[in-house]
């Protein structure tokens, strides 16, 4: 029979017995801030920077700086397994920490992360790491921090008195292992979802322009387009086009909820995330603020530009004051096919050139409405739509993988990282 973990009460909570509590500065064989450079070296050494640090405990270079080689470098190279700590961010981030595992030769850091090297006969890397997530995760760091304008630090007096639990050296391993498993499957996922978003991508860039099988092309206005399409505006495809209502959202249960800019998602509605809300004005003309099915919004300030198309039927949602609402002409338009175009370089394009290059703050009714978009025949809209919709299929799998194993994660971490759930080392 497998025996019961007895637990101790601690300052930190209760953890098993056969666990201690210690303090940073009791398993370090170092702790050091890096450097500041504001100047950039194409033939210099790269330099890590918050922004390679991500939440969930990776180091990432899709992104870097190179900058002049310092005098003694020596001291600030990294090596594999040294702790990277993010001392200076935003109060939301601050906190953020990884592991680097050798993803550059000589490569050093930034003055606003602390690299941190551990006693190894005592703690491995990766185990303050996972629980500098936990913490990261639960607000210790934000609690803990020096806030200034716009920006919060640690100071390396709180990070050093900063108490973690230490398993014995064996079962660190194996919970960082299992821990680590989980993270490489979601890394994995990330993958798949990058290289499906560029499939859609270049899909979206030849089915938009050159269709299905065709042959023969014209040149237009907006580019080259098959000889059967036709370049139309918006304002012609569009039974009525107007701006969302203002409204005041409440914490109480009301009969009406309001989709933001902010609900918009993945040019999906996340439908969850929807306050309820009460319209404080009396209108005659209220119905016209429901969102309907195939309904297209677009966001007119915030996250400009993005649309969605609203795939349910649904009764109590009205659309806010910073959204705009395309009722489309279904006789002439497949609303699916619209939705795409939306998402594709050339709608991007074609707005920033609407609004005179100029970098884009706001959309308005005007802009939308001479909008030109290239139009196949009504049965070719559906068929270019379904074959992207096979690929959104596949994505909003990846996704909710994604999201599962992360759900996945935090669990093991809270059960694992406490001694609630017991490994055998």
């Amino acid at each position: 029979m497998k025996a019961k973990t007895k637990f101790k009460k601690t300052l930190i909570g209760e953890i098993p017995e056969d666990w201690e509590v210690i303090r940073i500065r009791d398993i370090i064989i170092e702790v050091k801030p890096g450097f500041a450079s504001g100047k950039r070296d194409e033939n210099g050494i790269i330099q890590l920077r918050m922004n390679n640090i991500t939440t969930d405990g990776r180091v990432v270079l899709d992104e870097y700086l190179k900058v002049p080689i310092p005098k003694n470098v020596e001291n600030y190279l990294l090596k594999p397994g040294d702790v990277l700590f993010n001392n200076t961010n935003s109060v939301d981030l601050i906190g953020k920490t990884a592991i680097f595992r050798g993803e550059c030769d000589f490569c050093t850091y930034s003055n606003h992360i602390t690299r941190i090297r551990v006693k190894q006969d005592v703690v491995i890397p990766e185990w303050v790491m996972y629980y500098f997530i936990k913490l990261w995760s639960e607000g210790y760091f934000r609690q803990i921090c020096v806030r200034h304008v716009g920006q919060a630090g640690i100071r390396k007096e709180n990070l050093l008195n900063t108490k973690i639990p230490l398993p014995p050296l064996p079962e660190q391993k194996k919970i960082a292992g299992i821990l680590r498993t989980v993270d490489e499957a979601i890394e994995k996922t990330d993958l798949a979802i990058e290289k499906t978003e560029r499939l859609k991508k270049g899909l979206m860039q030849r089915l938009l322009t050159k269709g299905i099988k065709h042959e023969r092309f014209k040149k237009t206005e907006i580019g080259e387009i098959p000889e059967d399409w036709e370049v139309v505006r918006l304002k012609d495809i569009a039974d009525k086009m107007y701006y969302g209502i203002t409204a005041k959202a409440i914490e109480n249960m009301s009969s009406l909820r309001m989709l933001r800019t902010t609900d918009i998602k993945n040019y999906k509605i996340s439908w969850k995330t929807l306050p309820y809300c009460e319209i404080t004005e009396k209108r005659k003309d209220i119905k016209k603020y429901f969102v309907q099915k195939d309904d297209l919004i677009i966001a007119r300030a915030g996250t400009v530009g993005v649309s969605v198309l609203v795939e349910e039927n649904v009764s109590n949602v009205i659309f806010g004051s910073y959204l705009i609402k395309v009722v489309l002409k279904k006789d002439k338009v497949y609303p699916r096919f619209i939705h795409y175009y939306f998402q594709s370089d050339y709608y991007w394009r074609h707005i920033q050139n609407a609004s005179s290059g100029s970098t884009l703050k706001n959309i308005n009714l005007p802009i939308l409405r001479s909008l030109k978009i290239p139009l196949p025949p009504l049965e070719e809209q559906k068929q270019i739509a379904e074959i992207l919709m096979t690929v959104d299929k596949k994505l909003e799998l990846l996704r909710k993988r994604k999201e599962k194993l992360e759900r996945i994660k935090k669990g093991l971490m809270k059960d694992l990282l406490t001694g609630r759930r017991r490994v055998k080392a």
